[in-house]
């Protein structure tokens, strides 16, 4: 082909390419000229809804003083009202057992025989002893009389016979006291042979069969003989924590559950309160007493007590969720001037979604309704607050 042809052909192809590259640059200029037109439109229209609408500000309410009434559940024991593990006083077996496990018990009711040979002994023994102690006194005594009748006739006994008379007198006196004192006590070591109820109640516990060798807690019997409980009225002991103890008093009444008597719903009166706080759990021991006349219930249950919580004077009740818990303490935020303000409270009470707090807060205050760290302290906000 002539030079001058080809020259001709690729001018021809040169601009044929350009034309059609100058066409998809404007086809794709088009696309994105309409996507911004789009997207243009459509901010236009959510500033215009947000406008109509006004839904730019938080969520907020007005504080108004409340009563904040629920209550808290906490775990409560029951427990005799009297409990006492039964011991022999002297060393001695078990002759006879009277009553078993499960044995209901009247005060002064006998329990068990014991039997101790060698206290009969010493009985017989200090028996003799008195007598051998009291003829000697009462051949002093009368001497020391006839002499004392016969000092009244001037000259006729001494100053002196008369002493002696006397201090003889004395002296026999004082050994047959310490003769009778003997005596009294090995009639009561005797008297513990016989093991009695010191009140009524329910036998819990036997150790012991009869045959075996007792004593005194740690010398022949590391067990009791019985454990004898009070079960006619019990006592339900709560530890109730620090920030609820200021929410009972005496003769508050509270309710509370056991888990074997689901159906049932029990009352009790507080009673006494300790006064202090447990130095390990941080919390005031209280008991209420209980009277449990059908037996229904039994010592070493535990119990889910209800405690009634009303708030206190002075203070505010707020939905939990305005509540901020953060790492610096415990605040809610407040608007005011445009602006997020966060207030340090402290927290009382809470339930049913409620929470009492107390801190630099008055009626009539905006909060914010769901608090979070979001909204700094001291910023600004956007908008109105939408009150709730």
């Amino acid at each position: 082909m002539h030079y001058s042809h080809k020259k001709i052909l690729r001018s021809t192809f040169i601009r044929y390419a350009m034309k059609r590259t100058n066409c998809s640059i404007t086809l794709l200029s088009l696309c994105i000229a309409l996507a911004l037109q789009a997207c243009g439109h459509g901010n236009a229209g959510e500033n215009r809804d947000r406008a109509t609408t006004g839904i730019d500000g938080p969520e907020a309410f007005i504080v108004k003083r409340d009563s904040l009434s629920s209550s808290i559940r906490i775990p409560g024991e029951l427990k005799a009202y009297q409990e006492v593990d039964l011991y022999a006083k002297v060393n001695s077996f078990i002759k006879t057992l009277k009553v078993d496990i499960g044995s209901e018990v009247k005060a002064g009711q006998l329990l068990a025989v014991l039997d101790a040979p060698e206290i009969n002994s010493q009985l017989a023994a200090a028996e003799s002893r008195l007598k051998s102690q009291e003829a000697p006194y009462i051949s002093s005594k009368a001497t020391y009389e006839r002499l004392l009748e016969t000092s009244k006739t001037p000259g006729t006994v001494s100053r002196n016979d008369l002493d002696i008379a006397f201090a003889k007198q004395e002296s026999d006196l004082a050994q047959f006291e310490a003769a009778k004192a003997n005596l009294r006590e090995i009639i009561a070591n005797r008297n513990y042979l016989e093991i009695k109820a010191p009140f009524d109640g329910v036998i819990t516990a036997r150790n012991v069969s009869p045959g075996a060798y007792v004593g005194p807690s740690g010398r022949g019997s590391e067990l009791p003989i019985f454990t004898l409980r009070e079960q006619k009225n019990l006592r339900l002991v709560v530890n109730v924590p620090e920030g609820y103890i200021s929410y009972l008093s005496r003769e508050n009444t509270v309710a509370f559950t056991v888990k074997a008597l689901p159906n049932r719903h029990f009352e009790a009166k507080v009673s006494r309160l300790a006064g202090a706080l447990d130095n390990r759990l941080r919390s005031q021991r209280t008991e209420m007493d209980v009277r449990n006349t059908d037996g229904a219930l039994l010592p070493g249950m535990v119990a889910e007590v209800s405690i009634p919580i009303k708030s206190r004077p002075g203070s505010f009740v707020i939905p939990s969720s305005a509540v901020l818990n953060s790492t610096e303490g415990m605040y809610i935020i407040k608007i005011s001037g445009g602006k997020t303000i966060w207030v340090p409270i402290t927290v009382g009470g809470n339930g049913t979604g409620k929470t009492e707090i107390f801190g630099d807060i008055r009626e009539k205050d905006t909060l914010i309704l769901r608090a979070s760290e979001e909204f700094r302290d001291q910023a600004g906000i956007a908008g109105s607050p939408i009150v709730k």
